[in-house]
């Protein structure tokens, strides 16, 4: 639809507040605010895609020139606590998400975010008239109902061609709404559009009363960012919990099936999705455990444990809610647990207005409008790479760029766990450091690993005060060292917990490889590239352990890695990311080009798939299909992994890079910034997500890296070659 004929905000009012802990909120001023007295900063133009007064800085003459002029750029897109926050946009039930509890709970929509949304959400509308599982993907049954829902929520009329577009995609298929996947059912249920009996078991009582947590598959033990999501689920499934009907759900009724909604036999669609949408077929273990639990809640289950479990599921969500201090882990799970916080507790309760005011901190406004993230930011992982990449590329003891270093650096301080938590299920994280913000409280193993480099670099190597203390620093390498996986790899959030079969039970038909903690090839190098750091500053403490894990991690590297030389790459697009990280992993345990068969093979696998114009360019679709998919065009991140990992695994060819490095430098702009090209990110193999700060710190590392330590240690091996 054409954005001019909707409505839309003045983005002039727009202005984004931070606290210390860089919790970002996105704050409309209201009509008669005098915006004289808080004009917005250059960084919220650039993020609204308003003019800005921009300086050209001088011509680069070389690469670490280029990297200066980005710097000089990325600089002012900085926010006042030192983080550098951005869109975290790309899944499509986040937003809708957000959207539904809020309606479920009675929770305040503001008129600037239904306008600013709903044009999100239209902008991204395929030709079809759907909405894919992510903005890039093919449309979906599950992404077009969700969306399409959130439209007529936000108040679009059924008569708008966005929602005649999409209701026909959607009765097109047969069956319309009754063959959304579970994860779409959920909410369907919640809404009182869709019945919990075609909805597959989610039973409460799995996660105490049937199950002791001693059980192999218990759900405790199953990955933190699935078992978050079933935790709430399983209140609203064993209740039946749904709002009460109104006008607009009779509407939705009737606009989302094919045949009139209490004609519908939901029960008979309980293993049946609409193809556009299965990303792995339904098993018959699987099957057959759901008639069984089915028996179970009709015919077996006593009262007195339906209480009981929704007397431990209540608390365990209290618990969580606590922790985080109501953020939750993700935006998918916060939904979820403030419905279910509403019909356990109340619409009045304490509990729904904790939650309403951890809204905000989710929603990012762009220069299309609002969208939801899919955590509460990427905060800190940003801020750790950007200040690595400044120190690589030579230009962290320039004094132009003291002021940001040192922000950034009180924003690690700040960051930082100082202890752990009362809660037998969390991961130990003192010492740790989290992907977005510290209220969120989870550790993540590689942002943990990256702000253990970072430290160490501002404090060790650029001679920044040591405000996070040895003492500090101790308790982050004493985490690490407890979150290596029986493969000898390093996953996310924790410690692996149970073995791969419990994928069996996997009832989420859009993703794969999401029930359990896996070992991933970049968290498990960013471990090895921390600890490796550290010891050489802080040899002597818990060196026989250090040792030992670097080396059984570089062996779970070289076995990773997969027959064409490349890593896999599960958080970044795609095998370009993985074998950047592969090819630190091996470099940091003194593997190189010149020394190891793994680093040369991966070199190959980089250099056979350089373009004609000296880029890399991988198109998302190989997370899915798990084989190299080629962009049509080069891309500038996947050009900037390619040549940082050929540089640190010194790569003889000097020419090879350079092509690469010429792309890059051809592609900055006159103000020294880049222009957002193909989306960056992906998880669970099918879901991509963005990271719109990776065109600038990786650029920057890639471009001052060449100069400032991959010439010089090349003219070094040179020279002891030829003695």
């Amino acid at each position: 639809m054409d954005a001019d004929l909707l409505p839309k905000t003045d983005s002039s009012r727009w202005r984004l507040y931070t606290n210390e802990e860089g919790v970002h909120c996105w704050t409309y001023l209201t009509e008669g605010a005098n915006a004289v007295e808080r004009p917005q900063t250059f960084a919220e133009k650039y993020f609204l895609g308003l003019p800005r007064p921009s300086k050209p800085p001088s011509v680069a003459q070389s690469y670490s020139d280029a990297a200066r002029n980005g710097l000089l750029f990325y600089a002012q897109l900085q926010l006042e606590d030192g983080h550098w926050g951005s869109s975290y946009a790309g899944p499509s039930f986040t937003l809708p998400g957000i959207v539904f509890s809020l309606y479920i709970t009675e929770g305040t929509i503001l008129e600037e975010w239904a306008v600013d949304m709903t044009r999100w959400v239209c902008h991204h509308q395929n030709d079809d008239g759907g909405w894919g599982l992510h903005t890039l993907g093919e449309s979906t049954l599950f992404g077009t109902v969700l969306y399409y829902v959130t439209l007529r929520i936000l108040g679009m009329k059924a008569t708008n061609v966005v929602a005649v577009k999409a209701r026909d995609f959607i009765q097109r298929l047969a069956g319309g709404a009754a063959l959304a996947p579970q994860w779409g059912r959920y909410w369907l249920s919640a809404l009182n559009l869709y019945k919990w009996e075609g909805v597959q078991p989610v039973p409460s009582e799995m996660w105490q009363v049937i199950l002791p947590s001693w059980v192999p598959i218990h759900p405790w033990r199953w990955w933190v960012q699935c078992r978050s999501v079933y935790l709430p689920v399983s209140y609203l499934y064993s209740n039946r919990c749904q709002m009460e009907l109104n006008d607009l759900l009779l509407e939705l009724r009737s606009e989302l099936y094919c045949q009139p909604y209490d004609s519908v036999d939901f029960s008979a669609y309980l293993h049946n999705v609409c193809p556009l949408d299965r990303k792995r077929p339904i098993n018959h273990f699987l099957s057959i455990a759901n008639h069984f639990l089915r028996a179970w809640e009709w015919y077996i289950r006593p009262e007195w444990i339906h209480n009981r479990a929704n007397t431990v599921v209540r608390d365990l969500i209290r618990r969580e809610d606590e922790n985080t201090s109501y953020n939750d882990i993700a935006s998918v799970n916060k939904p979820f647990h403030t419905v279910a916080v509403h019909f356990s507790d109340g619409t009045r309760s304490q509990a729904v207005k904790m939650h309403h005011e951890k809204i905000l901190p989710y929603l990012w406004r762009d220069e299309i409008g609002i969208n939801v993230g899919g955590t509460n930011g990427a905060q800190f992982w940003d801020t750790a790479f950007s200040i690595i990449a400044i120190a690589g590329a030579g230009l962290g003891k320039d004094p132009q760029f003291c002021d940001i270093l040192q922000k950034a650096h009180r924003f690690l301080e700040v960051s930082q766990f100082r202890k752990d938590l009362n809660d037998p299920f969390r991961q130990k994280r003192k010492g740790g450091w989290p992907f977005s913000t510290k209220d969120q409280s989870y550790i993540v193993s590689d942002c943990a690993a990256e702000g253990l480099k970072a430290t160490l670099m501002l404090q060790e190597e650029l001679g920044f005060d040591k405000i996070i203390s040895t003492e500090r620093l101790f308790d982050c390498v004493d985490t690490l060292l407890t979150m290596q996986n029986p493969d000898h790899g390093f996953g996310s959030y924790e410690k692996a917990r149970v073995g791969t079969y419990v994928e069996m039970f996997n009832p989420a038909e859009i993703f794969d490889r999401c029930m359990v903690e896996y070992s991933y090839p970049e968290c498990t190098t960013a471990v090895v590239t921390g600890l490796s750091m550290f010891r050489r500053h802080y040899p002597s403490h818990a060196q026989k352990q250090i040792e030992a894990v670097i080396q059984s991690a570089t062996g779970y590297l070289k076995s990773s890695q997969r027959p064409d030389g490349s890593w896999y790459g599960s958080w970044g697009i795609c095998f370009t990311y993985g074998t950047m990280f592969g090819l630190e992993g091996l470099a940091a345990a003194g593997l190189t080009y010149a020394t190891s068969k793994e680093a040369q093979r991966a070199c190959h696998f980089l250099v056979e798939r350089q373009k004609d114009d000296g880029g890399w360019g991988e198109h998302w679709e190989s997370c899915e299909r798990r084989e190299y998919v080629e962009h049509e065009k080069s891309q500038v991140v996947n050009t900037a992994w390619a040549v940082l990992g050929l540089m640190v695994a010194r790569y003889p060819d000097r020419a090879v890079v350079a092509r690469g490095l010429e792309l890059i430098r051809h592609r900055q702009q006159p103000t020294g910034e880049w222009l957002q090209e193909a989306i960056e990110g992906i998880f669970n193999c099918t879901c991509t997500i963005e990271y719109p700060n990776y065109k600038f710190h990786f650029s920057i590392h890639a471009l001052g890296r060449f100069e400032h330590d991959y010439v010089p240690a090349m003219n070094k091996l040179s020279k002891e070659t030829e003695t």
